[in-house]
């Protein structure tokens, strides 16, 4: 991915991650461009007895995103929404706390900002973590990804400077078909590769 930026000038470049996954490719890109590296907290809002389909997503910040279907859900009412909303938002405090006793939040305003994941469907997640970011005033915004469907590429293309992906099928599957080996990461793992990164910076 690392490929996309080569010859574009980065100021103060910095990767946020969105873990668990997107530490070891925020950390695989960070490396490659010498640029910082940290966590955004993001998380998808569940659609009702399809906790795999998100139907949106919310920011630490408490910045919700709703897709367009997401109340003609299945199962979908206010009351749903408020405590998955509760839920999340608890989770990310949790996590919050975790990652912040390894690192503490980078500076944002003023720098090359490059938001990244593991790959992106729905991109509820990625717009939630991008809307987060650009409320504390980056000088440049852009989110990358190694794997996308084109009309979600082109919808985060309205809420960031610019999108780099590396693949943009437009039949996705599966975002793991896409490696040779997508093991789930636990919360130990994207703790190390953040603290580990940390130190080789130094």
């Amino acid at each position: 991915m690392a490929e996309l930026f080569r010859g574009q000038a980065l100021t103060r470049p910095l990767v946020l991650a969105i873990p668990r996954g997107g530490v070891v490719t925020g950390a695989a890109l960070a490396r490659e461009l010498n640029a910082e590296l940290d966590v955004v907290l993001a998380r998808k809002l569940r659609a009702p007895w399809q906790p795999e389909l998100a139907i949106g997503a919310i920011g630490e910040d408490g910045a919700e995103y709703l897709a367009d279907f997401a109340r003609e859900v299945r199962g979908f009412c206010d009351a749903y929404l408020a405590e998955e909303r509760a839920q999340q938002l608890a989770e990310i405090e949790r996590r919050r706390q975790m990652f912040r006793a390894v690192k503490p939040a980078a500076e944002v305003a003023g720098r090359t900002v490059i938001v990244t994941d593991d790959g992106i469907a729905t991109g509820a997640t990625m717009l939630a973590a991008l809307h987060v970011i650009r409320a504390r005033k980056p000088l440049e915004l852009i989110a990358a990804i190694p794997v996308s469907p084109p009309e979600t590429a082109q919808i985060l293309g309205r809420h960031c400077d610019r999108v780099e992906c590396v693949i943009t099928p437009t039949c996705l599957g599966a975002v793991g078909s896409y490696y040779w080996n997508f093991t789930q990461i636990e919360d130990e793992e994207a703790l190390e590769t953040l603290r580990r990164y940390e130190f080789e910076r130094r």
